[in-house]
């Protein structure tokens, strides 16, 4: 990696300005544009939290700003179909020819990191900047100590890292870009609420040396509104010629304001959305048990040889049992790291576990007594639906309706559910698209409606809720808690406290792994 140099000294950035005059966007074979009619002005160094409902356009907004949209589709194929109306300038100059100006960061940690040491990673955007060696070194060991991690050595591995962790990190990758505009799309979305508080506290000590500008998409303002000096709110490109719903100081559109923004699907602080309430007497929820794990010790490692040994993988978790039975909900909480993923994935029957045992019992047969790991895949998709906290891991067509269709279909289902699912999880109007080109919220959605379309008896959803809106999530927990009258098993990991209280049921809280010799 090379002695690394701290002569640069700390400088702080020109900011970045904003211009929007008019400008919309559509994707390539969508009928109608995530954006429309956008005029906007933000200074250097404002800070501003864009608010707006799921499918608003705030992500499409981002990335156009940091000169990454209209190359190529997110599924790989040519965008030349995709139209841009109006302008969109970055200190007076179309965002691709400022490439570098920006620096933004995503939804998704485990996404953003690239290389296999925390040096290393940080550096990787000024070496393609072309910053001179020794003053890239310097940024490095800034950057890890604006974000609070500089007390790891350079060669960390970055897979060593929590949810929270992999956020700074990217985030240390930005500030050593030096960019003039720091854009960032729900950083916290999957995060705990102390990984929550560790990446804005970390924003916000940067941009308070650095001076430069901010745009946050955020759904839940209470976590940004006191670092930002400004609140932007859009409405969906298709409804209106004008973009912006909204402009103007925090207290004031929040006072201003309140009611109108919670019907647009906007968490306002102490907001939360009412739901359908769950049955005092469901007819199918039993209560069954259907599923058993018992001191299970799980890992997403594969087991090592040496020789004629077999080497069993470092369990992340030991000894966790749980119940899924009938109509009931199972939340499995716990900070950002525990195992919380790894357990559900093994009680899904998707990873073997370590040590323990996961059986299925009662409901369901040809195969009771069994550890799902052990059944033929199509016995699995129809009991057991996972719903995977990367959506784009699930698709496998190139529609939103064949999408939803290819379970149903495989199965020998009907296909009656199918409608009702675009209907309740908005995604009527996005029948044709291409699930990829959707926005972060239209994905998890669709991600949890293909699932849902194949019947399972029992449900497994790892954060259901990131990127959805107020209205969408109500509409989500409604819908759920329906499924839990009807006698399915819904099991969920999430930081979502307000899910879990609206689902009921029981709680699985998980500890902070420790790194244990096996």
């Amino acid at each position: 990696m090379g002695a690394p140099s701290r002569h640069e000294a700390s400088v702080a950035v020109r900011p970045a300005a904003v211009t929007a005059r008019g400008w919309g966007w559509r994707h390539a074979g969508r009928a109608k544009p995530a954006v429309r009619g956008l005029n906007l002005e933000i200074r250097p160094g404002e800070r501003v939290l864009l608010l707006g409902p799921s499918g608003a356009g705030k992500s499409t907004l981002l990335h156009a700003l940091a000169g990454v949209l209209g190359d190529i589709n997110d599924d790989g194929g040519d965008a030349s179909e995709s139209d841009e109306t109006g302008s969109l300038l970055v200190d007076g100059a179309v965002p691709r020819e400022q490439r570098g100006r920006a620096g933004l960061m995503q939804q998704d940690p485990e996404t953003q990191v690239v290389l296999s040491r925390v040096g290393d990673d940080v550096a990787f955007g000024a070496e393609n900047l072309a910053v001179p060696r020794d003053a890239i070194w310097a940024r490095v060991h800034e950057a890890l100590d604006d974000v609070g991690l500089s007390h790891l050595p350079l060669d960390h591995p970055t897979s060593a890292l929590s949810g929270g962790q992999k956020q700074r990190l990217a985030l240390a990758g930005i500030l050593a870009m030096r960019p003039g505009l720091i854009l960032l799309d729900e950083p916290t979305a999957n995060l705990d609420p102390a990984g929550v508080l560790e990446v804005r506290d970390a924003v916000g000590r940067c941009v308070d040396k650095t001076g430069a500008t901010l745009v946050v998409v955020e759904h839940r303002v209470s976590v940004w509104k006191d670092l930002v000096d400004r609140i932007v709110v859009l409405q969906p490109g298709s409804a209106t010629d004008d973009a912006v719903l909204l402009d103007g100081p925090p207290d004031q559109v929040l006072a201003d304001a309140r009611t109108m923004l919670a019907a647009a699907g906007v968490w306002v602080p102490g907001y939360v959305p009412e739901t359908r309430a769950r049955s005092a007497n469901p007819a199918a929820g039993s209560g069954g048990l259907l599923l058993a794990a018992e001191h299970l010790a799980v890992s997403r490692e594969r087991p090592r040889r040496s020789g004629f040994r077999k080497i069993p993988p470092v369990p992340v978790q030991r000894d966790v049992s749980a119940q899924v039975r009938a109509g009931q909900a199972l939340a499995i909480t716990g900070p950002n790291g525990a195992g919380k993923s790894t357990f559900a994935l093994t009680v899904a029957g998707l990873l073997e576990p370590v040590a323990g045992k996961v059986s299925a019992t009662l409901d369901l047969s040809r195969g009771a007594g069994i550890d799902p790991f052990k059944w033929k895949a199509e016995e699995l998709i129809e009991r057991i639906g996972t719903v995977f906290q990367e959506p784009e891991h699930q698709f496998v067509t190139g529609k939103v309706l064949d999408e939803l269709l290819f379970g149903p279909r495989h199965l020998g289902h009907g296909e009656e559910r199918v409608d009702e699912l675009l209907e309740r999880l908005r995604l009527t109007h996005l029948v044709d698209a291409n699930p990829y080109t959707l926005s972060g919220g239209e994905k998890r959605r669709l991600s949890v409606a293909t699932v849902l379309a194949a019947h399972p008896q029992v449900l497994v959803l790892d954060e259901p809720t990131f990127g959805q809106d107020a209205n969408t999530w109500a509409e989500l927990a409604s819908f759920l808690s329906e499924l839990l009258d009807a006698g399915t098993a819904v099991v969920s990991v999430t930081h979502d406290a307000e899910f879990t209280a609206a689902l009921g049921g029981t709680e699985l809280r998980m500890a902070a792994a420790e790194p244990v010799a096996p």
